[in-house]
């Protein structure tokens, strides 16, 4: 069974940091573009950042450029988000996603892209 296990949410004030990691399994994503997205109630999922999977060709939502980094470990196929200085506004449900069999230094901003995804993971960011 092919999983996507998000971990590391939670609470924290403003400023602090986080790092969420992604752990898939039942296949290998090696050769998969990851990506992370974000969604708050009533509000659409919203890409976050991606990263390819080769190269290390890494896109950013403007709104945590500068703050947050993707990172990829392929031989423990695990995906990961290092969120420093956050905000209020990062609060959200934080999902990876996986966009399988595409070109090795692409990475797509559409969650229709993506082919797997994880049941995601809540942070809360106090002010």
């Amino acid at each position: 069974q092919v999983q996507l296990v998000e971990s590391g949410g939670g609470l924290v004030q403003a400023g602090g940091s986080l790092r969420l990691s992604c752990a898939a399994s039942g296949r290998t994503f090696s050769k998969d573009a990851m990506g992370w997205f974000r969604q708050t109630p009533g509000k659409e999922r919203e890409f976050v950042t991606g990263i390819s999977w080769r190269g290390g060709i890494t896109y950013y939502a403007d709104s945590v450029k500068g703050r947050f980094t993707i990172s990829r470990d392929i031989a423990k196929n695990t995906v990961y988000l290092q969120m420093n200085s956050l905000k209020p506004e990062d609060t959200a449900v934080y999902y990876c996603a996986a966009d399988a069999g595409v070109n090795m230094y692409y990475v797509a901003r559409d969650l229709d892209a993506y082919d797997y995804w994880g049941q995601g993971t809540q942070v809360t960011v106090s002010s």
